[in-house]
């Protein structure tokens, strides 16, 4: 989750909302990372999670991420939540709950809705507070 919340740094200076995600190979090595680039690139899909898993799909050479961890500062949205379960991954990791738009658990539960053909593991709040704290802080500056 560290290593998370250094993307989601890095998306704060650059002016983009601090969501910050790592990808982890079933060993526990780190595949891909990504954070929030929807203001820099002008991509209404450019969310942590999205860049993430895409770079590591290319680094596997293979869409499917059986057996790895996507680990990410906020509860991914509907759109990444689609993607989890898309791409196979085994487990998602989460810091801070979105009440707003949370497919993972809060407003929705997209990644284990038993109608699907595949439903990662769910840890939610690693490091909460300190995910938390970095999204109160970028939005009270705006």
């Amino acid at each position: 989750m560290r290593l998370a919340l250094d993307e989601a740094a890095r998306a704060a200076r650059s002016g983009d909302v601090p969501v910050g995600a790592v990808v982890l190979s079933p060993n526990g090595t780190v595949l891909a990372a990504g954070h929030n680039e929807r203001e820099a690139t002008g991509d209404p899909t450019g969310h942590a999670e999205i860049l993430a898993i895409r770079r590591a799909a290319g680094k596997v050479g293979a869409w499917r991420l059986t057996g790895c961890t996507l680990v990410v500062t906020l509860e991914p949205c509907t759109m990444c939540a689609g993607a989890l379960v898309l791409s196979r991954v085994d487990r998602v990791v989460f810091g801070a709950r979105d009440e707003k738009a949370g497919a993972v658990g809060s407003l929705w539960d997209v990644v284990r809705d038993r109608r699907l053909n595949h439903r990662p593991e769910v840890i939610q709040g690693v490091l909460a507070d300190e995910c938390s704290a970095l999204l109160t802080a970028f939005f009270r500056e705006r």
